[in-house]
């Protein structure tokens, strides 16, 4: 019936690291656009594409996208914990249709979610919300990944597979943009390290030391006692603009080690707003009534808030 996207840049520092000036105000208002744009086109299916930080999906088995039946958050950050309300026959019903696309999508009937996905639906939708989703898995941290172009082909299936439902269908992107956070590689990582790669289960105790450490790190950078690997402006617009532009064959030239080199360690969390763009270009020729952006230099990473619907 229709397509739309909503798509939010998230950030552990969110709330816990001011970005000064009238910064934070400024990105809250965006959401709340979005949020008004989403009450409006008043979705039926709502697919979130979003990365994981190795926290559920790890390497004991890991692929390049999964749809999930069955999810539960892992609470990080301040996120929404615990059992989450999926469309689970309709995420079955996507998986298929996915797969007859020619794209290779893995399915799981226990998916773990962290902020990567929660918090842009905690923030879009509140925590209080009784809608359904459908989360995606979209691999961005884990090498080696997949070309850029399967991406965007990954993205035209779902918007296929969306425009058979005969339904109003929003697509959440979350995602950051240049940004450089700590993030082990497999090939470099100690064995220790690998091993937590592979099986990793923390207390909850656990899991809060290391949030505050993160934390803590994003805020010695924040006050300049600490060095960060500079955000890219230049970058982020470049990747914006593209997006913006519809044209989304264009990212099929663009080379993964040269995606970190120009945008950072993480900066590949964009394949979920490609993703999601390239579902929407399915349904038509698109616009965004929301297209905001910041370069948040205390928070190490450029932050985007947009919205877009069929022109």
């Amino acid at each position: 019936m229709s397509i739309a996207v909503a798509a939010l840049s998230h950030a552990p520092s969110f709330g816990s690291v001011d970005p000064g000036g009238s910064t934070l105000d400024e990105i809250k208002d965006g959401i709340q656009q979005v949020r008004a744009f989403i009450d409006r086109f008043d979705p039926e299916v709502i697919v979130v594409f979003g990365p994981d930080h190795l926290n559920g999906q790890l390497y004991s088995h890991i692929a390049p996208w999964v749809i999930g039946a069955q999810a539960e958050g892992v609470g990080d950050y301040g996120t929404t914990a615990g059992p989450i309300k999926v469309d689970g026959d309709t995420a079955r019903q996507l998986h298929a249709a996915v797969l007859a696309e020619g794209i290779d999508i893995g399915r799981s009937e226990r998916m773990i979610v962290d902020h990567g996905v929660m918090q842009p639906v905690d923030f879009l939708l509140g925590k209080d919300n009784t809608r359904p989703i459908i989360p995606v898995f979209v691999n961005a941290i884990a090498h080696p990944l997949t070309p850029m172009k399967r991406v965007r082909e990954m993205g035209e299936a779902f918007g296929k597979a969306a425009l058979q439902l005969n339904k109003r269908v929003l697509f959440i992107a979350s995602g950051g943009i240049s940004h450089s956070p700590p993030i082990p590689r497999w090939d470099t990582a100690p064995d220790e390290v690998r091993a937590r790669l592979v099986t990793y289960a923390p207390t909850s105790e656990q899991r809060r030391a290391r949030e505050e450490a993160m934390v803590a790190g994003i805020r010695r950078i924040a006050d300049g006692k600490a060095p960060s690997t500079p955000l890219n402006e230049a970058w982020d617009t470049m990747v914006l603009d593209t997006l913006r532009s519809g044209n989304l064959t264009e990212v099929d030239a663009w080379e993964n080690e040269q995606f970190i080199i120009h945008g950072g360690s993480a900066a590949h969390e964009m394949r979920s707003w490609i993703a999601a763009y390239a579902a929407l270009s399915m349904a038509g020729k698109y616009e965004l009534p929301v297209d905001r952006y910041w370069a948040v230099k205390t928070w190490g990473g450029g932050f985007a808030v947009q919205a877009g619907c069929t022109a």
